[in-house]
């Protein structure tokens, strides 16, 4: 593998980084919708950039997953933090990096457009400590299933 081709500890490879850039471009081409939808992801990004590094990581895997399961999302942020909406602007699921609040762990958490309702109780957030490929596959399925019902 080339340099490009490998991530820094687990985070966007440059050429994950320059996809990011040209699909903004292309959305800013697009007028002006596209140009908003190209400064929601570039407000994303840049969130996931000023994060600590393990957060940043964490973030970037989760942008990654999200966008490739649910491309349909929206990425824009909601109250500084990385979230993905549906085609109404409905925030379906935000990140939470441990740094936001001081806390011990980042979470994933599912809002209200994503409807995850399944008998008495259901999650909707989950803690985040290390990027696993369980991570990725509960991710998936949790986002496949949000988008299905949202």
């Amino acid at each position: 593998m080339t340099t490009a081709e490998t991530a820094p500890a687990g985070g966007f490879t440059d050429d994950e980084r320059a996809a990011i850039k040209t699909r903004a471009a292309e959305l800013r081409a697009e007028g002006k919708k596209g140009a908003k939808k190209a400064d929601d992801l570039q407000a994303v990004i840049d969130a996931v950039a000023k994060m600590p590094p393990a957060d940043r990581e964490l973030a970037e895997r989760v942008h990654s997953t999200i966008t490739a399961t649910a491309p349909e999302l929206a990425p824009k942020t909601w109250y500084g933090m990385p979230a993905y909406a549906n085609a109404e602007g409905k925030i379906v699921v935000t990140f939470k990096h441990s740094g936001k609040f001081k806390t011990r762990y980042s979470t994933i958490e599912f809002q209200d457009a994503a409807i995850l309702d399944e008998g008495d109780i259901w999650p909707v957030s989950w803690a985040i400590p290390a990027w696993t490929p369980t991570v990725e596959a509960t991710i998936v399925k949790a986002v496949a299933a949000a988008i299905r019902s949202s």
